[in-house]
């Protein structure tokens, strides 16, 4: 009998936007801990990129790559029926405009001018593509005796942004950046959406849960990174490798009695 209850051998975890920057090291986390991973995202070169550098450092059966469009329940129903069984799904798909040393966020952010089309591509991407991935799958899980659904969400889901961060000195007002209304309504959501399918499933053999990250650095400009560290106790941004714990936790028996919650991991920025 294993009494490891971190580990996730003979467990296949399915990710969502897993060609991005934390979704490789959430696929890194459950790898390191005996879990087969299905690498998804809409960018097919992104996915089978990530699952070759996955099967190149653990094993070349340890990771496989798929094209998916979470905001197209049949691209999601073709992935999910060429699998047997997924124990473990992880909704890290997103729409997140990033501030960037070259690009990043535009004033097309702006709540005052956002366009129908901006605020539905903003939707599909985290909170449609969570409901319609968590859909297929718990049908899933629930012909091969349960899982574990885990949702990736903000602090910005449980806080506002702070639109102090993205302005710039000598921009008018309709010109400076801002984090745009709906990344924080679909992650406020995805909060709300993991509560009501953790009571949903309590009783099937689903447990859902909900992880709230903060900004990740990765090379941003010095000026935003002062900006933000002066906001957070721990006066710095998160390492990329910081969430990897809290996903096997949560992905785990670790977490076996832990359901509808939301982890936040924010260098307790969220706390005061």
């Amino acid at each position: 009998m294993n009494h490891n209850v971190f580990d996730l051998s003979g467990k296949v975890v399915l990710i969502t936007g897993a060609g991005g920057l934390l979704g490789p090291k959430h696929a890194e986390a459950v790898v390191e801990h005996g879990a087969t991973v299905i690498i998804t995202d809409h960018h097919k070169d992104k996915a089978r990129q990530k699952a070759a550098l996955l099967n190149e450092k653990y094993g070349k059966k340890c990771a496989t790559a798929y094209y998916m469009d979470v905001s197209d329940p049949e691209s999601i129903n073709s992935v999910v029926a060429q699998l047997d069984r997924i124990d473990v799904l992880i909704n890290n798909a997103a729409k997140d405009p990033k501030v960037k040393k070259e690009a990043g966020l535009t004033p097309d952010s702006r709540f005052e001018t956002m366009t129908p089309d901006y605020w539905q591509a903003g939707l599909d991407a985290a909170l449609n593509g969570t409901f319609y991935c968590s859909q297929a799958v718990a049908n899933k899980m629930l012909e091969t005796g349960g899982g574990v659904i885990l949702n990736i969400a903000s602090d910005l889901g449980v806080i506002a942004p702070d639109q102090r961060l993205y302005r710039k000195e000598g921009l008018a007002e309709e010109q400076q950046n801002v984090k745009p209304i709906t990344y924080s309504a679909a992650k406020w959501a995805i909060i709300g959406m993991t509560k009501y399918l953790a009571v949903y499933f309590a009783t099937r053999g689903i447990r859902v849960n909900c992880l709230s990250p903060t900004a990740v650095y990765n090379d941003h400009p010095e000026e935003f990174v002062e900006k933000l560290t002066n906001i957070i106790p721990m006066n710095r941004m998160s390492h990329i490798d910081e969430y990897k714990g809290a996903i096997v936790f949560l992905c785990s028996n670790a977490s076996s009695y832990m359901t509808g919650e939301n982890l936040i991991i924010d260098g307790g920025k969220s706390v005061w």
